[in-house]
């Protein structure tokens, strides 16, 4: 893997270490609820980051944390929604999965987000041209009709819509090839939608092959389908994880630090001590407050 960067593997690996952070705090049982964390997948939003403008809407789903982090690296905010304390992104209500700040919404609901990004793809064509709606989904989520609609408004209407998919090959507990018929390139082209698969993690070759695609969804107003073939190293939530051991779980981080160890090392102990220190500062924090407008 090419070198990246020192602030996109800081990033990178604050997402890592933020996720790992927050299955350390359930066990010790000082979380409530559940989350669904992205480790394995943090490069995917990474790589997005500067391909996305601070006038494009992101849509996030159950699995956002580090959507939400790779936009406004913010894991103060978000340990503090998670948590209910002071200083929350929204006042401690919307918790892990639902999340509200400027242009950037996440739900928990299958698909809904596919047609609200539609709707909202829609006014910027009309009223913002060159913006874009930016929806993360999953293998599991084309299952839901939600979506189809969604994409045939897109190109009818000609949408400047970006749906990425992040494709881990199993839809919470069951296998992909056993609960969907097809692929997600022939879903996509039987609208007429363009579509572009990787199979790669390294950064470096992702966004200049992305760059030229993203640009025609802004210049052209279409849709246009990425699917990143990734992998989730963790469980569904918190801990049902049904996999078994020779499922595949590929890590990119085992990759680059086998490619880069010196970087590897630095960056990595910077990050777990950025989030040891947050995680300690966010705990003694006194409980958040909803203000009801």
């Amino acid at each position: 893997m090419d070198r990246l960067s020192d602030d996109d593997l800081a990033l990178l690996l604050l997402i890592r270490f933020f996720e790992l952070k927050l299955l350390a705090l359930f066990e010790r049982g000082e979380l409530n609820g559940t989350t669904h964390t992205c480790l394995g997948q943090e490069y995917v939003p990474v790589a997005l980051r500067t391909l996305l403008r601070e006038s494009d809407w992101v849509f996030s789903n159950h699995r956002g944390h580090g959507h939400y982090l790779a936009r406004f690296e913010d894991p103060e905010g978000l340990l503090a929604e998670i948590m209910g304390r002071k200083g929350a992104i929204c006042d401690g209500v919307g918790g892990s999965q639902h999340l509200k700040r400027d242009r950037y919404l996440s739900t928990g609901v299958q698909g809904q987000s596919l047609s609200v990004a539609a709707g909202v793809a829609l006014r910027l064509k009309r009223h913002e041209p060159g913006a874009l709606a930016c929806v993360y989904i999953g293998d599991g989520t084309w299952g839901e009709g939600a979506v189809y609609e969604a994409l045939n408004l897109a190109q009818l209407w000609r949408l400047p819509l970006l749906v990425v998919v992040e494709h881990n090959g199993i839809a919470q507990s069951t296998p992909t090839a056993l609960q969907m018929a097809g692929t997600v390139e022939g879903r996509a082209r039987a609208f007429g939608i363009e579509h572009e698969r990787l199979d790669i993690s390294d950064i470096s070759v992702i966004r200049p092959r992305l760059a030229p695609r993203i640009e025609r969804v802004r210049e052209e107003s279409r849709p246009l389908v990425v699917e990143f073939a990734t992998h989730r190293l963790g469980p569904h939530s918190k801990g049902d994880d049904t996999r078994p051991p020779d499922f595949p779980r590929a890590d990119w981080f085992a990759a680059y630090q086998a490619a880069h160890p010196v970087q590897s090392a630095r960056i990595e102990a910077a990050a777990r001590t950025r989030i040891d220190r947050i995680a300690a500062e966010v705990a003694a924090r006194p409980p958040a407050v909803w203000a009801v407008a």
